[in-house]
């Protein structure tokens, strides 16, 4: 078993494993195992193939790819040229992508193979050279990422590596305005993994399987990765989240742990093979992201036999912040909370004045330790208003109850001010799920001549379904205060997602509030 205290750099992962357990298979997709002693090697020619071709330390290397074994060779060989790779979200727009690139100063870009076209046009319009290279596939004109660093030798560098380099640079998903680069470093991974085995749901083992979905981009694709593979799990790559896949990955592969986003596990609860999918190998799914119903969550308890695991935080936080473990999970009475702080961590709820609320009156979340990033690429003006006093204001309103666990309202800038009242529509989600006609469920606040803003339910009904309004709102409003029920119910196919799974609401409240200056919420 590795001593995760002895792994102090992202870059130690690969090394000490190689030495720990070289022939055991580290990473396999589609098939194609790669063992620790392979990713140590391949990462080594990688981080070569960068020092010959220039690599300042600090430098961004940008990949725009779905998920892939390649990922990690990539990465960790970036991470002992001590330069900073830069994932970048493939779903995003040309223009957005081509930002993202200009923003991060990369001046090489590792493609995915459905990704050529675009990245292909956004570098023929970039005012500063960049460098292509297939990281999976192949292109006429381009190189094969195997090729490229082939010719070099599979020697570590052993630079001299800091606890403050910049090892990881993610993107907000940018909602609303560009994108920020979240700079995360050798000091946030290093606590990371230091304290993961203390937490419960984390603690893997290193002779089980782990699944990864979320995408590469996202910090929960990431840390769930790095925490497998720094406990010497076997780790299954997904390079793209289809249910049924899934499931019979699950099964046929003996997975032990996973981390679904709420919408994924909604869309695996929905399957028609679920009842048959074997899960006994299966110890605890985590989720997180975006808020869960607590009707889904028993349906998941009930269909999966697992231990489920929940973590609350953001991309500024490395993804730390708190959890509520397995064992909590069993409690009525806690499973809408997102628990208590991670080791190491520290959580409050702040006033508008940066001083702590009583125990139970809402307030932002915020979160203080060396979780935290070390800012916003380039945005001092954002890092300043994010970061106050060491405490990484998350922009969740919230509150702690007398047992020291937190619970997440909703974003605050989602708030509908209905009345002078106070509506946080993942209240009002949670109490409709499990209404007749709801597969899935957002509130938004529209514009309303007498309260300002009233309450819309926008539901997705369930296939070959067609929902009743009435029924939905008379649903709601057994189980909330009147004012918070929904006072309307649209119907549409599916609702817009990121590729964290949250909805997004702005684009939601677009058509509602077109042509008007929204003055609240």
């Amino acid at each position: 078993m590795i001593d995760l205290q002895a792994i102090r750099r992202l870059s130690d992962i690969p090394r000490r494993q190689a030495r720990a357990r070289g022939d055991q298979a580290a990473i396999v997709q589609d098939g194609r195992m790669t063992s620790f002693a392979a990713l140590d090697a391949r990462s080594n020619q990688v981080a070569q193939a960068l020092l010959a071709q220039g690599l300042e330390p600090g430098e961004r290397v940008c990949v725009l790819a779905r998920n892939s074994d390649r990922f990690f060779e990539l990465f960790f060989g970036v991470a002992k040229a001590r330069g900073c790779l830069a994932p970048i979200n493939f779903r995003l727009a040309a223009p957005e992508i081509a930002y993202i690139l200009r923003d991060a100063g990369a001046r090489l870009l590792f493609v995915g193979d459905d990704q050529f076209d675009v990245a292909e046009r956004i570098a023929a319009e970039s005012e500063t050279p960049v460098r292509l290279i297939a990281l999976t596939g192949e292109r006429e004109g381009w190189e094969r990422f195997e090729d490229w660093y082939s010719a070099y030798p599979a020697v570590d560098p052993a630079l001299s590596e800091a606890d403050d380099d910049d090892v990881l640079q993610l993107y907000t998903s940018g909602t609303t305005g560009h994108p920020k680069g979240v700079v995360l470093s050798n000091r946030n991974y290093r606590r990371f993994l230091e304290t993961s085995s203390d937490v419960d749901g984390f603690d893997y083992q290193s002779h089980e399987t782990l699944m990864i979905v979320m995408p590469l981009f996202h910090v929960a694709g990431v840390n769930v990765s790095c925490a497998g593979l720094a406990h010497g799990c076997r780790t299954i790559i997904v390079r793209d989240f289809v249910p049924a896949r899934a499931l019979e990955i699950m099964q046929d592969e003996g997975v032990a742990h996973t981390f679904i986003a709420p919408a994924m596990i909604l869309m695996l609860l929905q399957s028609p093979g679920i009842a048959e999918t074997d899960f006994s190998t299966l110890r605890t799914i985590a989720y997180g992201a975006s808020p869960i119903s607590e009707e889904v969550l028993n349906r998941a308890k009930a269909a999966f036999g697992c231990g489920f695991v929940q973590y609350y935080g953001m991309t500024e936080t490395t993804g730390g912040g708190t959890y509520l473990s397995p064992a909590d999970h069993g409690r009525v009475d806690k499973l809408r909370s997102c628990g208590k702080p991670w080791p190491g961590a520290e959580a409050a709820i702040l006033g508008p004045d940066g001083a702590p609320v009583a125990l139970g009156e809402v307030g932002e979340i915020a979160i203080r330790g060396d979780c935290v990033m070390k800012g916003y690429w380039n945005r001092a003006e954002a890092t300043a208003s994010a970061i106050r006093d060491g405490w990484m204001m998350t922009g969740d309103a919230g509150f702690q109850d007398a047992d020291g666990y937190f619970y997440v309202h909703d974003r605050m800038k989602d708030m509908i001010i209905t009345g002078g009242e106070n509506v946080y529509p993942a209240e009002v989600e949670n109490a409709l799920f499990g209404a007749p006609g709801v597969a899935d469920v957002a509130v938004i606040g529209v514009p309303s001549e007498r309260w300002g803003e009233e309450v819309k339910a926008i539901v997705v009904a369930p296939a070959g379904e067609a929902g009743d309004p009435a029924a939905i709102i008379a649903w709601a409003r057994e189980r909330i205060a009147g004012f918070k029920a929904p006072k309307s119910v649209d119907f549409v196919e599916a609702l817009p997602r990121n590729a964290s799974g949250k909805v997004l609401r702005r684009e939601l409240r677009e058509r509602y509030w077109a042509g008007r200056d929204r003055l609240v919420s």
